[in-house]
């Protein structure tokens, strides 16, 4: 690949080099994107370079771009007060057998939430599959919210329907790599199979030093990269990468999916309507499809209901009209392994 010497910020937007060196964080000890100087990170300027340069990808049966679909599983039990209002709701629309179906699980102290059939149901119907991050903590350890050994049987079914289950990392596991081993562990364990791809609670991550703990817990992938308060591509990246560290300048060998859209960015970081949402989205979606990349979306389980439901299934039935290779995360990674994809290094670094 021959690429003309890009100028230095091309460079630095795809290493963040704005991150390293005690750049300034957020109560949750983020990067947040109002403080980036890179504004417009609706564009994949570093993807744009890149193909420009030569670089092009090639997808499954010949599809143009993926959609790289992803649901974080934060909760799984609903407050009580939430049963009552569901047989207040079910008696005013006059369907008792429904609030019939309610009342007795008021007698259990935990109300089961889990709607992953009804997600994997939806995506089938168009042709698509996904990933899901499930947390692995212990009682006491922060944002402990279950067990995952009382969702064995949920995450089988979800293995059985061909879908991708991933640690969601906890509050501390972003840069303790004892927390990050031990919730590895246990998830894998309950699973009885290895797991290799993460995201971060709440996108908590470190530049680079996340990923070199990523890579020392036996990770193949992680799925974090971007922002909580603005969609887009954080570090110009439309396509998974290497990323390269600069703090001992080699290339690392996990591969990082990015992610683009998250459903509270749009609906509560961002303050978006849902028309002006869908703006944002179908422009994003375009973007990826010009730069014959891979757009990464996480919807959270909690999302999967009333106008946020319709609005993923909006995306959905956009990407199968588009002719995008809808799919999980680990076959996203098992993709570019097998292909080696992940763009050279050389064609993006500047002048010193």
């Amino acid at each position: 690949m021959n690429l003309p010497k890009q100028d230095s910020e091309i460079w630095e937007l795809f290493t963040r080099k704005e991150e390293y060196n005690g750049c300034s964080h957020d109560q949750y000890d983020r990067f947040p994107y109002y403080r980036s100087r890179h504004r417009d990170i609706s564009i994949p300027r570093v993807s744009q370079v890149l193909i420009e340069g030569g670089y092009h990808c090639e997808y499954p049966e010949a599809q143009p771009f993926a959609i790289c679909l992803t649901h974080d599983i934060d909760r799984v039990y609903k407050p009580f007060h939430s049963k009552g209002l569901e047989i207040v709701t079910a008696l005013k629309d006059r369907d008792l057998a429904r609030a019939g179906r309610i009342v007795p699980q008021l007698r259990s102290k935990k109300l089961p939430a889990w709607n992953f059939n009804e997600v994997i149901a939806l995506e089938e119907s168009y042709g698509a599959c996904s990933s899901f991050y499930f947390l692995a903590l212990e009682e006491g350890d922060r944002s402990y919210a279950y067990a995952i050994e009382d969702l064995e049987q949920e995450m089988g079914t979800i293995l059985d329907g061909g879908c991708e289950i991933g640690l969601h990392g906890g509050c501390e596991a972003y840069h303790d790599l004892e927390q990050l081993r031990r919730e590895k562990q246990h998830l894998e364990k309950v699973l009885n199979q290895t797991v290799s791809g993460y995201r971060s609670h709440f996108l908590k991550f470190r530049i680079p030093d996340t990923w070199e703990l990523l890579e020392q817990a036996g990770f193949r992938y992680d799925t974090t990269l971007g922002y909580p308060d603005c969609v887009g591509f954080r570090n110009g990246m439309c396509h998974p990468f290497r990323p390269f560290n600069m703090n001992t300048g080699q290339e690392m060998n996990i591969l990082e999916i990015p992610l683009a859209i998250m459903d509270q960015t749009l609906l509560s970081y961002m303050r978006l309507n849902t028309e002006q949402a869908w703006a944002q989205t179908e422009r994003l979606i375009d973007a990826v499809e010009r730069h014959n990349g891979v757009l990464t979306i996480l919807w959270h389980n909690t999302f999967m209901t009333g106008e946020s439901l319709r609005f993923y299934r909006k995306i959905l039935k956009y990407g199968h009209e588009k002719g995008a290779w809808m799919t999980n995360c680990r076959e996203i990674e098992a993709w570019w392994q097998k292909n080696r994809m992940w763009p050279p290094h050389e064609s993006l670094m500047a002048c010193p």
